[in-house]
Order: C-alpha cells, then structure tokens, then sequence
C-alpha cells in the first residue's frame, strides 16, 4: 500500500464558528445565576458518570423542561443570543440548510472550573449510539482568563488553542475530527455554558 498526497488547497478550514454575543450582561447574569443556586450544583458528569479524573468541574444541568421555569429566564435571552451565532455559522456554510431540519437543544450545562480544575481528557461530543444525534456542539465562555493562568480550550487535531473571553461563542462539528480538551486552570474560575445542537430524539 503506498500514501498518496492530495494537492493542497489554500481554502483549508476548521469549521469552528466563533462570535462574542451581544449583550455581554447575560454572561454575568448565568454566573450570578449559577452562584445563586448551589442545591443545583454537582460534580462534573460526563456520559460515562461523574469521572473527576477526567473532567474536574462543578455542574448545572440544565433539562429544556426547565427553561420555561420562573427565575430561569437568563436561558431564553442567551438562547436569543446562541441562534444568532448559530444562523451566521449556516450563512458560512450554507450546506448545513440542506440536511439538519428541526435542529433541537436538549439538557445543557452551567459549568464552573476552579483553580486545579479542567477537562483533562482528550474527547469528541459524538463517542457512541447514545450521542449519534448529536450534530453541533456550542458554548460560550462566561469570563476573561488571563492567558497565564491557563483555562484554554485545545483542539488537538488543529494545533489551536482558545484562550476564554467573556462573550465568545465557539460552534463546532460534534465529530472526531474535533477532539478538544480544556486546559489547566491555574488560578481564578473559569465560567462556561455548553451544550449540543441535535436531531429530534423521540
């Protein structure tokens, strides 16, 4: 068997979106949100369980049965927010029009990384037939972290690396090819909401 090259392109993307939503006040809105319910709050769940040797964070999981809830306002005015990155991300790529009809949110996460605290493990949003539906994955980084005190998000098949900005919304495929991890936090918190753009599941 012998490799072949294809010829290269200049047109070579990582079909990762990204925006700083507008207003920035839903940020701290979630965070006080996040802080204000700590009977909510648990130790980060992968779909394998708790797991803190490979994610190290504290949760809210957030079901679409609890958006409507009084007091959880703050999700209706962000998910204003993330649709609008989302339409902009099938502008750049109007393909997605063609296959993903009636796009649905399920459960989400508020989540909180401290000092000592990430997503060490190497993971795709799309791993198994329990997570087959998932066809986008998205988030937004609540707060600023100083690039030297870590907290980046590393895509590890791209060499890139995200430093969190308050505001910034990223879109990604939820395939292999988009295997990340979060970088360790060495100090302060890192805020994040995070979730999936999937097929209807019935």
């Amino acid at each position: 068997m012998k490799n072949v090259t294809l010829p290269s392109q200049k047109f070579t993307p990582n079909f990762i979106g990204s925006w700083i939503i507008s207003p920035l006040t839903v940020c701290d809105e979630l965070i006080t949100y996040f802080e204000f319910n700590k009977g909510k709050q648990t130790s980060g769940v992968t779909g394998a369980g708790i797991k803190l040797d490979n994610k190290n964070s504290t949760d809210i999981v957030v079901h679409p049965k609890d958006v409507d809830l009084p007091g959880n306002e703050v999700f209706k005015e962000y998910f204003n927010c993330l649709f609008s990155c989302y339409r902009k991300y099938v502008n750049d790529w109007p393909f997605i029009e063609l296959f993903p009809d009636n796009l649905q949110i399920g459960s989400f996460n508020l989540q909180r990384y401290t000092t000592g605290q990430h997503y060490q493990g190497v993971h795709t949003e799309r791993s198994s037939l329990q997570s087959l539906h998932r066809v986008f994955a998205w988030m937004t980084y609540l707060n600023d972290v100083d690039i030297e005190n870590g907290g980046s998000t590393q895509f590890t098949h791209y060499g890139l690396e995200i430093q969190p900005k308050k505001g910034l919304t990223l879109i990604w495929p939820a395939e292999w090819t988009h295997a990340h991890k979060g970088n360790l936090l060495k100090s302060d918190s890192k805020y994040i909401i995070t979730g999936w753009l999937h097929f209807p599941t019935y």
